[in-house]
């Protein structure tokens, strides 16, 4: 699997869940809940990529680190 692939398609799918946590702050309105439904499986299905692939670019910190050192 290429991983820039992976990289890239992580790191938007988490700007999307970032920009959706800005719209609860600011306005109290959830996009994700609104397209597919509160808590619906297609809504939880969603919350749980965008977590999983928060925690996959944790790794990014070090992979950054180590391209800076080279």
């Amino acid at each position: 699997m290429n991983t820039n692939w992976l990289d890239y398609t992580l790191l938007t799918l988490v700007i999307i869940g970032a920009i959706n946590w800005g719209l609860i702050g600011f306005f109290r309105f959830d996009l994700v809940a609104f397209l597919f439904g509160d808590m619906s499986w297609l809504t939880r299905i969603i919350y749980a990529l965008v977590g999983i692939g928060g925690l996959y670019l944790l790794s990014l910190f070090g992979r950054i680190r180590s391209v800076g050192e080279s």
